[in-house]
């Protein structure tokens, strides 16, 4: 089985940094609601633990930078201690079993209202341009935005230190003892690093709007400060430049996937995760000419790709260097020993879209069937 497994380049072994992973198939950072009062629960060690391998890498759903950061029911935090010592159990029982564990730190910015935010505020933005309400992911619940403000030049080092202090909170709890690996900066789908770089949101006329280069900025400071406080071999980042997420689409997506993972060279970081074209909206695959193949070939670490992957096509990706890791959602939701099932070429679980962004601390979260239980 051994000699089989070695064949499928899924389940080779890899190098991330000084991180020896046992195979290429990475769990996604998914948004689960389950949170309560923005506190990770005891209910996540079982989740997390159940899709741990040895050597497998696993990314720690979207995790909240500061009080503004939420624009979510339920979301986890680190900006506090009662947060960061809650993460400590569910980062222990990944590291019991030789899994590599990092936490992807974002912020909303737009995407919130004022529920969300301290003392009923604005959410904050590159833009005031407010958002459209939509249906949300139940189908049945209408989210509304409230308008954003504009955030001022001279705020904007608060956020980027907000972006810093997670990122220490992840990493020096308790002097490396219970902490993450590492973190995974969300500059993707049209949440607050995504509203500063793309032309559709961003209309500021300062140092942070207009050109591509001032775009980015804010995004490349974020990534400069985070890899000064806990070292960039810990730190990644997560891009989507041809997503039109919550209405935060670019004119040249190409471009801007470039500049990135161009610029990113400076900082050293870990790894980019890009999301593939195809994906123009969650969940939905659609025909695209565009490749990431020109922003793999730019940057100079690691490279992974998520946005509907299988096995066969994952396994095409890492065989035509198209990628280093291959990042599964929905599967991995639905599979928890997903690497398994890939080496065996088994059959997989079908994933649940009602129950993922319900509360319940079991039903659609930990109780998918692995292998042995089908048996």
């Amino acid at each position: 089985m051994a000699a089989e497994a070695a064949t499928i380049p899924l389940l080779t072994p890899s190098k991330l940094g000084k991180f020896n992973l046992s195979h290429k198939v990475v769990l996604a950072p998914l948004t689960r609601l389950r949170s309560y009062g923005n506190v990770p629960q005891p209910h996540a060690v079982l989740y997390y633990s159940q899709r741990t391998s040895k050597g497998g890498l696993l990314i720690a759903e979207a995790t909240g930078v500061s009080d503004t950061a939420q624009g979510y029911p339920d979301t986890p935090g680190i900006w506090t201690k009662e947060q960061v010592e809650a993460w400590k159990p569910i980062v222990d029982a990944v590291h019991a079993k030789g899994g590599v564990f990092f936490c992807q730190i974002w912020h909303v910015g737009r995407v919130s209202n004022q529920g969300f935010q301290p003392n009923g505020q604005a959410p904050i933005s590159s833009t005031d341009k407010p958002l459209t309400p939509r249906i949300r992911a139940n189908g049945i619940d209408v989210a509304d935005f409230t308008p954003p403000r504009r955030l001022r030049i001279e705020e904007i080092p608060q956020i980027v230190n907000d972006f810093r202090l997670a990122a220490r909170n992840a990493i020096e709890a308790d002097k490396f003892i219970s902490c993450f690996d590492g973190v995974e900066i969300h500059g993707a789908h049209g949440y607050l690093i995504d509203q500063f770089m793309k032309d559709q949101v961003n209309n500021r006329t300062d140092q942070y709007g207009g050109s591509l280069e001032n775009r980015c900025r804010f995004a490349l400071e974020v990534v400069e400060a985070v890899a000064n406080e806990i070292g960039a071999d810990r730190v990644g980042i997560r891009l989507s430049p041809f997503q039109d997420f919550m209405e935060s689409g670019d004119s040249d997506p190409k471009a801007l996937g470039l500049y990135m993972a161009e610029s990113l060279n400076k900082y050293g970081i870990l790894y980019c995760h890009m999301v593939e074209p195809r994906m123009k909206t969650a969940g939905e695959i659609s025909d695209c000419p565009h490749s990431l193949v020109p922003m793999r070939k730019a940057f100079k670490g690691s490279f992974f790709v998520a946005g509907g992957y299988q096995r066969e096509d994952g396994n095409k990706a890492i065989a035509e260097d198209r990628a280093d890791l291959v990042v599964f959602g929905r599967l991995f939701l639905a599979n928890p020993d997903l690497p398994k099932r890939f080496k065996l070429n088994a059959p997989l679980n079908k994933y649940n879209r009602d129950t993922f962004y319900t509360s319940d601390p079991v039903v659609g979260y930990s109780d998918y069937p692995f292998l042995e239980d089908n048996a």
